[in-house]
């Protein structure tokens, strides 16, 4: 699986181009599945899971010519044939958002049976919301004794549908079976994340009608075909938190590039609390100077602040990780309130082992007290962002550090090694 071996301890400083955005890039390479004409997307991440929904779209009978390591056509065109074979369930469990293509191929072939999706293991992550949607269009869904998922819609018919939760990728399949079907399709209680939002601009460039992109309400009028289109996939918010947190925990300056400025507010909020600020310096460019208050912030009436995650707009669950790392550099205390994964904040008995200073209340919430000088050590990355999060402790940590099964982070971080080495970071990838 590979591993990085960092030696910490020094500031970083530089710029960093950010990447396009890992979860827009997925389920739009999905929703080429539904148009048999070509569509191009640039600005796609060369990473790891992209690697494998592509791949997964190649088996479909997709064809699939790449222009640049982050452009590439994708045509996709009689998938009857291909969908007969059952995908490979290796490839499906490397990436949860192999699910997302339940919602193009219900829509388009009106079928699919899919091995259990995978990804990262940070908790239980259920079907059932992605279930009730698709089955208020019309399909019937079943999970075969083996664990494979079985749905069927001979026709899909618009209809309201409530999600019991704001599921980003059961928002996303509703939304692309919902743009073939017949009538209008109302979805409530949508989850309206920038990368949600690239998904309906893509439909929308290549013929779907939707409206509400960006809220919670979004209608879909079904059309019959879907034509080709040429999009561009938004910035990546999350690289951009990551690398915010990464200045703000070494004490270093980063500019960063390729942002978009109006995807930060409720970042801002967070990284607020714990002392840490960045100046706009362009239409989409931003600069994290090593000058902080670096102290965390009381409430008004002067009790312990609280860090905690909700749906978008509300501060990403991807980044709890990486201000938890940065909260351990910093003057204070605060409370990390991870509401939406059981697991997640197990990552935190890493930490613990580099020295922080942390309270492990229970599987959701932790007490971080700073600042803590951080110590090297042997540790392994559990998921995507709490492997970075352990990259940034261990640039912060006074010595070597080995971080294991940084396949976990490649997964969601383009060019990791590179952009790291860029700005002064000493790390070097072994396999």
């Amino acid at each position: 699986m590979g591993s990085f071996v960092i030696t910490g301890g020094t500031p970083l400083n530089g710029s960093v181009a950010i990447s396009g955005n890992k979860n827009a890039a997925l389920p739009c390479i999905a929703a080429t599945l539904l148009s048999d004409a070509p569509i191009t997307l640039h600005n796609v991440p060369a990473i790891e899971d992209v690697r494998v929904m592509v791949e997964l779209v190649e088996r479909l009978g997709s064809q699939v010519t790449w222009h640049s390591p982050n452009s590439l056509t994708i045509t996709s065109g009689d998938l009857e044939a291909s969908q007969a074979k059952v995908l490979p369930p290796d490839l499906v469990d490397a990436i949860r958002a192999s699910l997302l293509l339940a919602g193009p191929l219900v829509a388009r072939i009106g079928h699919i049976i899919l091995p259990p999706p995978g990804g990262d293991v940070i908790g239980f992550r259920r079907l059932d919301t992605h279930f009730f949607a698709l089955e208020s269009l019309g399909s019937r869904c079943r999970i075969s004794d083996d664990g494979y998922l079985e749905i069927v819609a001979p026709e899909l018919i618009g209809s309201p549908v409530f999600l019991d939760e704001a599921s980003v990728t059961a928002t996303e399949n509703v939304i692309m079976a919902a743009v073939l079907a017949k009538g209008t399709t109302v979805i409530s209680n949508a989850a309206s994340e920038p990368h949600v939002q690239d998904l309906c601009r893509m439909l929308v460039s290549m013929g779907a009608h939707i409206s509400g992109i960006g809220s919670n309400l979004v209608t879909i009028e079904g059309v019959e075909t879907l034509s080709s289109a040429d999009f561009t996939i938004g910035s990546d918010y999350m690289e951009v938190g990551s690398f915010i947190g990464l200045a703000a925990a070494t004490k270093g300056s980063l500019e960063l590039s390729g942002v978009d400025i109006n995807q930060l507010p409720m970042i801002a909020k967070g990284f607020e609390r714990v002392g840490i600020g960045w100046r706009v310096i362009g239409d989409d460019s931003i600069f994290v100077s090593s000058d902080q208050m670096r102290i965390i912030k009381k409430t008004v009436n002067g009790q312990t602040h609280k860090i905690d995650d909700a749906p978008w707009p509300g501060f990403p669950a991807d980044l709890l990780s990486i201000i938890t790392v940065v909260a351990t550099q910093m003057t204070g205390s605060v409370l990390i309130h991870e509401k939406m994964y059981e697991s997640r904040m197990f990552f935190i008995d890493w930490i613990i082992r580099m020295g922080a200073d942390i309270i492990l209340c229970d599987p959701h919430r932790a007490i971080v007290h700073g600042p803590v000088k951080l110590k090297p050590a042997e540790v392994s990355s559990p998921d995507v962002r709490a492997g970075m999060a352990l990259v940034i402790a261990a640039l912060c940590a006074d010595g070597v550090s080995t971080i294991q099964n940084i396949y976990q982070i490649e997964r969601g971080y383009e060019r990791l090694e590179e952009k790291l080495l860029g700005v002064g970071a000493i790390i070097e990838r072994r396999t």
